[in-house]
């Protein structure tokens, strides 16, 4: 394939080039960006430029149509323009091309015609090429024209660069010479020096008159001056232009660092060397300024690592000294100033502050104890530069003769301490962010020979501004934890309710990282009929939107709990509650945590003491763990179903029997999410823990836990272990009765010799009236078969009437002559709470009272 120049400033092939002196060789340029496409527009090679100039393999390109390598709106014209170069001998063009990674890129290409063996006779080489810039040649070296007559003819040296003739082009050339933007100067072959431009004359403070004639160690002494000599005789002997990496400075004060420094032979026409061409630039300020970008770049990934402010400080005054400064100070405010850009005109005040960090060059210099330790109290006089720059909002310098500086010193021995009598230069930044003012950064310079200047006020203001959003995002990102994890500790159960159908016991484990709590949450729900509900809950997202969906999903939850919904039912519902949500927030900036809930997982699960039996059903949970008495552990089979927010998908109830003293653990997915593990050894942990035996099920929580756990969580983690009880027959009793209103004496008469022998005849006369008002109403409004069961748990009694109509009663108040409408009122007045459950056939209507003395 034939090589194409691809790169601006490429340089011709040696074998098209005029022959001329030996040079350095130029950087090598990137390989050129270089492919074949058939007569059918199908690439067939693609070079390494190619895949660094679009990015593709080729792999991807081989074989492929080069029309999918154009960008969509050139597409049409890049095909014609294939098409075109097919007739052709050569093309070019400008084309743009579509970069793997989706950019436009728009290039010149140059397309060869070549002929290849095999039945595909036409190949089209094409190679990526850049415009070549307007007045320069293709090599990138701008023509210039040749002077008449030759800078350096024949003769002295002296007499001829003079410029005693009056043409146009010797005047120009010695206006450039004297105003040239660097130091110059010319020897002669006696390494005298003849001339010296305005440059020269004012880094060495002498006059071209008063160093003509004379050799450059006699008008700077030093070795430096005699190294350069040294390379001037070097030059003239045939060596070759020479190069130094300093310069000559004044006399008595030697070289200067941060020159450069060329010695160039001066020819005559026969090409004899007959004087020396000295020429330096100052390239500091260049690495000055090459070493505050470093410096700032390196600032962006060491400063504000952590969340901690203290640290943050520490980082600023580490990364300032010696970079910057020799010393640095950073104070914070004890009680930071919050609004608008400060007002130069702002009545000034003392100041109180800490000092959070400190670094120094000098480990046990004057600026190493003075500037004190952190934890330092300090109160900054009202006119100290300190408080004028706080209440001007921007930085300030200040050298060691600066009144206000010395005013500040005779005000505040702290600050003559600090600043010291070798002290030279000071900057004073405050630390600002988000309309609030932080605190101050100080830097000073003793050990540096250079004040600061204005770049190196800037420089400190980046880098103190920067300190500073990371000390106040992580003071915000602080409150907002706390305020997130008050929201969520005031969501969470803050103690269990009372209940006889399981032992429970419960954990709650905050993330440990920056992200913020999330939205996990258990709760435990006492239902009628001695059932407990238990539920586990995982809201996606972090943050206090998180904690307050957890909260509503939590209140829904306990809402549709006392309903006494299966299992599956109340998923149903909740996932529609959660599609209600996203629906009110789609409208909200927050894209990332608008969501609504939708996500979120939940376990929902009904114990019955009475059966033994446990219906569950789940919304993308984790399934349970159930521990039998033997010590057997195993996940009991529920049904995964989708998360929360999908909607239109179904949920399934999942039941089982669960013998007295089983336990069950409940948990979110942060539990199995650990880091250092995988999913396999986490589950092979938490069943072994759960089957050790244990006294209390405090205990199984904390095993859980530590066996789990070797650091604070990625995720939030709940987890609620429960141990079932059961109620044995001597704590239930239970009658069938016809539907007949006879039978209503008969039903008070079976509950108060029940009551009898259970000894609590006290509460006879209210489950008369309760008895008698539920059985009188199924038999009148309900169907047949009809039940009553009576559950004696320690500290209530339950009465529950049963028939197979699905029509609830409702308390209504009776008016004056009405003959019905009062039972249920007096049951609602004389219970503690009364309610309906339906079952797939028929009712329960239930009433219960309270033992106990209250």
């Amino acid at each position: 394939m034939e090589r194409l120049p691809t790169h601006p400033g490429e340089r011709p092939h040696e074998s098209d080039a005029s022959p001329g002196p030996a040079r350095t060789a130029p950087p090598t340029p990137p390989p050129p960006a270089t492919a074949a496409v058939d007569a059918r527009g199908i690439v067939t090679e693609w070079s390494e430029g190619a895949r660094q100039l679009l990015g593709y393999p080729p792999s991807e390109v081989v074989g492929q149509p080069a029309a999918r390598l154009l960008a969509d709106d050139a597409g049409t014209a890049g095909e014609a323009a294939l098409r075109d170069a097919a007739g052709r001998e050569r093309w070019s063009g400008t084309v743009a091309l579509r970069h793997r990674d989706g950019r436009r890129l728009r290039r010149e290409l140059l397309a060869h015609r070549r002929t290849a063996e095999g039945p595909v006779t036409e190949w089209l080489v094409v190679s990526a090429v850049t415009g070549t810039p307007e007045g320069q040649t293709p090599g990138g070296q701008t023509p210039v024209g040749t002077p008449e007559g030759e800078a350096a003819g024949g003769g002295t040296y002296g007499s001829e660069a003079a410029g005693s003739g009056t043409s146009g082009s010797g005047r120009l050339g010695e206006w450039a010479f004297r105003q040239a933007p660097c130091v110059m100067a010319v020897f002669d072959a006696d390494l005298q020096l003849v001339r010296a431009n305005a440059g020269m004359e004012q880094v060495l403070s002498l006059t071209e008159d008063q160093m003509r004639g004379m050799r450059l160690p006699e008008i700077v002494p030093h070795p430096v001056s005699d190294e350069t000599e040294a390379k001037m005789r070097r030059v003239l002997e045939g060596g070759g232009p020479q190069q130094l990496r300093a310069g000559a400075g004044p006399a008595g004060t030697g070289a200067n660092d941060g020159w450069s420094t060329s010695l160039v032979p001066l020819e005559d026409s026969a090409g004899h060397v007959r004087a020396v061409c000295l020429a330096a630039h100052q390239w500091l300020q260049e690495h000055l300024a090459r070493q505050r970008m470093l410096l700032l770049s390196e600032a962006s990934a060491r400063i504000g690592t952590t969340a901690d402010s203290g640290r943050t400080a520490q980082e600023l005054a580490d990364i300032a000294v010696p970079g910057l400064a020799d010393f640095a100070a950073v104070d914070l405010l004890d009680a930071p100033r919050h609004g608008g850009a400060p007002s130069p005109a702002a009545p000034a005040r003392p100041l109180a502050a800490t000092r959070t960090a400190v670094r120094s060059v000098l480990d046990d210099g004057p600026t190493a104890s003075a500037a004190g330790t952190a934890g330092m109290k300090t109160l900054y006089p009202a006119l100290s530069p300190v408080v004028r720059c706080l209440a001007q909002g921007h930085g300030a310098l200040y050298d060691a003769a600066d009144p206000d500086l010395l005013r500040w010193a005779r005000q505040d021995p702290g600050a003559a301490r600090l600043l010291g009598s070798t002290t030279h230069s000071v900057m004073v930044v405050p630390m600002r962010a988000h309309g609030a003012t932080l605190g101050v950064a100080l830097f000073g310079r003793h050990r540096h020979a250079e004040p600061f200047e204005a770049d190196d006020l800037w420089l400190a203001e980046e880098l103190t501004a920067k300190a500073a959003v990371s000390i106040h995002t992580a003071r915000r990102d602080s409150r907002e934890h706390t305020s997130t994890m008050t929201l969520q500790r005031s969501l969470l159960p803050q103690t269990l309710p009372d209940q006889g159908a399981l032992d429970i016991a419960t954990r709650y484990l905050p993330a440990g990282t920056r992200a913020g709590v999330g939205g996990d949450w258990f709760d435990v729900i006492p239902l009628s009929g001695a059932r407990v509900a238990l539920v586990v809950g995982d809201v996606v997202g972090h943050g206090i939107r998180a904690s307050a969906t957890m909260g509503r999903l939590r209140t829904a939850v306990r809402t549709l709990a006392d309903v006494d919904l299966p299992p599956d039912e109340l998923l149903t519902h909740l996932d529609d509650l959660v599609l209600h949500l996203s629906a009110d927030e789609s409208g909200t900036d927050d894209t990332a945590e608008s969501a609504g809930g939708i996500g979120t997982t939940c376990l929902y699960a009904v114990y019955d003491p009475v059966s033994r039996r446990c219906a569950l059903a789940r919304a993308g949970h984790p399934p349970p763990a159930a521990v039998t008495p033997d010590g057997a552990v195993r996940f009991l089979d529920v049904p995964a179903g989708p998360p929360l927010g999908l909607g239109g998908l179904p949920f399934e109830t999942f039941e089982t029997e669960l013998p007295e003293g089983s336990l069950l653990a409940l948990y979110t997915d942060g539990l199995l999410a650990a880091r250092d593990h995988d999913i396999d050894e986490a589950l092979d942990k938490m069943f072994a823990a759960l089957a050790r035996p244990a006294k209390t099920l405090d205990t199984v929580c904390d095993r859980v836990l530590t066996a789990m756990l070797t650091h604070r969580p990625d995720d939030d983690i709940a987890l609620l272990v429960a141990r079932t009880r059961a109620l044995h027959a001597d704590r239930v009793a239970a009658w069938d009765l016809a539907s007949d209103p006879a039978v209503v004496a008969r039903a008070r008469k079976h509950a108060t010799e029940q009551l009898t022998a259970w000894g609590l005849d006290d509460a006879a006369f209210i489950t008369e009236l309760t008895v008698s008002e539920l059985v009188t109403n199924a038999i009148r409004y309900g169907r047949p078969p009809i039940q009553l069961r009576l559950i004696h748990e320690d500290s209530t009694l339950t009465c529950e009437v049963f028939d197979s109509s699905s029509t609830a009663p409702h308390m209504r108040r009776a008016r004056t002559f009405d003959e019905g409408g009062r039972g249920l009122l007096l049951v609602g007045q004389l219970a503690r709470r009364w309610g309906t459950r339906h079952a797939l056939t028929g009712k329960t209507v239930w009433a219960e009272q309270s033992l106990s003395p209250g």
